[in-house]
């Protein structure tokens, strides 16, 4: 079990430290993705050895809770004995291949089942692969050049995509990045997000220019922020109108809020839908799709080129399906909803009575405690928390055995394997926390 509130770790961080000494002469700031440092928290990133449900255990012997969960796709917790067991009867037959594989197309099967706006899929093998392999998508059939993107919203590190983004950017305090040309800048419009006005009034003015929107339909990369009644309705009106694209960015969301991701629980359907975490089941993973027509137009079949020798891995393949079918289960996401507001609730309380000026933004099992006493709904108002006080935060619930994320703008994330239990030594811990 994790510590109690009030107690300290039982072990030093003696070893990450010593790791972080090494990593650092190895590694550009000790790691290998940005949003692992602690520069917005203070301290050192803690190594981590082995997790299993919802622990995670330091390479000092210390035991936490864990709300990272890979940053979203380990929905059903640590090494679930399936999908370990998928992986493992998959690496025995080989790891890879670079040739189709009978589990590509089952996982092609499953998620073009699942979400009826995918009628073809190409994997990929991230994220960031997967949305910029869409706008290449979106430029080639509008013969247009100009995208639009919403100011805080994160959709990976490709060039076009770097212009006031979210997630690790904003939490470094990076206003874009250099290496990004002034000409690629130029090319993406923003707009605030949950702004159906700006949306008019970017497209009155370039519409026939523009080749697409891209959107999380749940920002999850300022922190968690829902879209607001009608906006995702009126985003794909508004393109629509004006001959363009909506992509819909559910690396996140996709299996998270809902089995069919955030087109299934808002009713909305892109035109190209961008996929991630968990349909890899924790390993590498990416994919884009949409309406056979509008895919038919990538390479091979079409010019629009795009490749990837890891493409379709079957490591990934084998733990995405294992994944998914275990979320199509019966009762599955009914229960993570339940823990998922318990948590909620939870945190709500506690920051009502120990007098924290907190705001919880939760959809699904995503969700973000914003250190501000107002409305978060946008980039601009997500920036008004008191990062100050998350940073106070985080580290006391670190030391008492609660793993959260190092950046007052990324999300938390419920798993099928945390319990009421877990939940109730959360709330503790952050009553405790939110009282020091």
């Amino acid at each position: 079990m994790p510590v109690t509130p009030k107690e300290t770790l039982r072990a030093p961080r003696k070893r990450s430290h010593e790791m972080m000494e090494q990593a650092r002469r190895l590694m550009p700031g000790g790691v290998n993705s940005p949003v692992r440092a602690f520069d917005a928290v203070g301290g050192e990133p803690v190594f981590m050895a082995r997790g299993r449900g919802s622990r995670v255990w330091d390479v000092d012997g210390n035991e936490y809770l864990d709300y990272i969960g890979s940053w979203g796709p380990l929905i059903l917790g640590h090494a679930p004995a399936a999908v370990v067991a998928a992986i493992e009867r998959t690496a025995r037959e080989g790891t890879s291949f670079g040739a189709p594989t009978p589990l590509e197309i089952e996982l092609a099967r499953l998620v073009t089942r699942i979400f009826p706006s995918i009628e073809r899929i190409r994997m990929v093998n991230s994220g960031t692969e997967a949305t910029l392999s869409a706008l290449r998508l979106a430029r080639g059939a509008t013969g247009r050049d100009l995208i639009v993107k919403a100011e805080g919203c994160y959709h990976g590190h490709a060039d076009a995509l770097l212009v006031k983004a979210g997630s690790g950017v904003v939490t470094l305090g990076i206003p874009g990045s250099p290496g990004v040309t002034e000409a690629v800048a130029a090319q993406t419009l923003t707009v605030p997000y949950n702004d159906i006005a700006a949306l008019e009034r970017v497209f009155s003015g370039r519409g026939r220019e523009i080749a697409c929107l891209i959107l999380e339909p749940v920002a999850g990369n300022m922190g968690v922020v829902a879209p607001a009644q009608g906006y995702l309705a009126a985003a794909r009106d508004i393109t629509h109108r004006h001959g363009g694209l909506l992509i819909l960015d559910e690396v996140m969301t996709g299996f998270r809020v809902a089995l069919g991701g955030a087109q299934e629980r808002f009713g909305v359907r892109a035109d190209i839908t961008t996929l991630g975490k968990i349909i890899g089941g924790g390993l590498p993973v990416g994919a884009y799709g949409g309406a056979s027509d509008l895919m038919g137009k990538m390479a091979p079949e079409g010019a629009i080129y795009q490749a990837g020798t890891l493409s379709g891995n079957p490591l990934a393949m084998a733990a995405g399906i294992e994944t998914i079918r275990q979320l199509m289960q019966p009762g599955v996401y009914e229960a993570l909803e339940r823990v998922s507001a318990r948590l909620e609730a939870g945190l709500a309380a506690a920051a009502a009575k120990t007098g924290a000026a907190m705001t919880i933004n939760r959809v699904g099992s995503m969700m973000t405690a914003f250190f501000t006493p107002d409305p978060v709904t946008d980039f601009a108002s997500a920036l008004k928390s008191d990062t100050r006080k998350h940073a106070a935060f985080f580290n006391r619930m670190l030391n008492a055995g609660v793993s959260l994320a190092p950046s007052q703008f990324e999300a938390l994330f419920v798993s099928c394997a945390h319990t009421d239990a877990d939940v109730d030594a959360t709330i503790a811990a952050a009553h405790a926390a939110l009282t020091d």
